[in-house]
């Protein structure tokens, strides 16, 4: 079993910056790949960014990429997700998954076995 717990959002302005935490529980959490997703209002949940269980392979989103850093921490149980230059499509309810490592990162949510419950990045104008 492992449970998510996300933190970190919040409002932001035009080209802020926003660092997302994820922290695992149980002894397992640091053989799961990790991955973000994000629940704009309206919209379907979609992959951001995942990172292995020993961090040798990273996927993005492409429209993402070069503005997102996605990281881990293995002592700490911790996945984080750094945005730069944040943008009004930004705004969405953000989640950390976990998925056993050996099914890769796939972008459908289907694959993730286990979820948190989301943080909040809100864009404000």
């Amino acid at each position: 079993q492992v449970e998510l717990v996300e933190s970190g959002g919040g409002l932001v302005q035009a080209g802020g910056s926003l660092t997302l935490s994820c922290v695992g529980s149980g002894r397992t959490f640091s053989s799961y790949g990790t991955a973000w997703f994000r629940q704009a209002p309206g919209k379907e949940r979609e992959f951001v960014a995942g990172i292995r269980w020993n961090s040798d392979s990273i996927h993005y989103k492409t429209s993402v990429k070069g503005r997102i850093t996605i990281a881990r921490d293995n002592d700490k149980n911790t996945v984080s997700l750094q945005m730069n230059r944040l943008q009004p499509d930004d705004t969405a309810l953000y989640y950390c998954a976990a998925i056993r490592d050996e099914m890769g990162l796939p972008l459908s949510e289907k694959f993730y076995a286990y979820w948190g419950r989301g943080t909040q990045v809100t864009f404000s104008s």
